[in-house]
């Protein structure tokens, strides 16, 4: 039986707000076991993350219903080890992705590209979810969609190179974001006018933090839709592009 005395915190009451670890209390002046152990068990999770893998199979069977072709892409860093150590082989198509790429033809209004990133489970568990939502309003505003690309060991530039290939107007990259303490399968959505390499982050836009306990399926898709037609509107998007969805008078 334990003998611990938990000193009670005082922001118990926010605790209610946010999976964060925050009000977990004190024994003496250290932390309770079981917050302890629980900070251990969300460390390997997070790690597991990391590591973990595209189910392909599983999201090319899911996203046939979408009838669009899916295409299974690599970057050019060879492995997960090599993935980590050079960020940049994980921008970059490499030459075999870009010759498949070719076969499809170009001139669409957007391409969508769902990356591994920095957790594989992130992408597995949401990216389906969002696009049953997020696909149906763009083809109802006549977006010509290009097929839908799974890429393995990708980070977000992935999206250039093939949103270029394509001469796609707009590239759209989910893709799992580092993975937290409380968020191990947080997806992120990376959106980018006129996709072509060399881009940096500023010319994007992200909406962050897709996941059941995060910001669910249905208002993420509508908030990206809601970037996509303004990104298209106005020939623009990253920092010159703001979210004024919701605002008086917009």
């Amino acid at each position: 039986m334990s003998t611990e005395i938990i000193q009670a915190d005082p922001l118990t009451a926010f605790s209610q707000f946010t999976p964060a670890r925050i009000a977990i209390g004190r024994v003496g002046t250290s932390i309770p076991i079981k917050e302890s152990l629980q900070f251990k068990l969300a460390h390997a999770h997070a790690r597991d993350a990391v590591y973990s893998v595209l189910d392909t199979d599983g999201l090319s069977n899911s996203l046939k219903v979408f009838d669009l072709p899916v295409l299974l892409l690599h970057s050019r860093a060879v492995g997960r080890h090599k993935y980590l150590k050079r960020p940049d082989l994980g921008r970059r198509l490499n030459e075999e992705s870009e010759k498949q790429l070719v076969d499809y033809g170009s001139g669409f209004d957007i391409a969508i590209i769902m990356a591994d990133g920095l957790s594989a489970t992130a992408v597995n568990e949401n990216a389906f979810g969002l696009l049953e939502r997020l696909l149906p309003m763009l083809r109802a505003s006549g977006l010509k969609i290009a097929p839908l690309c799974l890429v393995a060991e990708g980070r977000v530039a992935i999206g250039d190179d093939i949103g270029h290939i394509f001469k796609a107007r707009l590239s759209l990259v989910l893709i799992g974001e580092r993975p937290g303490l409380s968020s191990a399968d947080s997806m992120g959505a990376y959106l980018t006018f006129n996709p072509r390499p060399g881009l940096t982050d500023e010319s994007r836009n992200c909406v962050s933090n897709i996941r059941p306990q995060g910001l669910k399926h249905k208002p993420a898709a509508q908030k990206i839709f809601y970037l996509v037609t303004e990104a298209l509107k106005r020939k623009l998007s990253g920092v010159a592009l703001k979210d004024n969805a919701g605002l008086i008078g917009h």
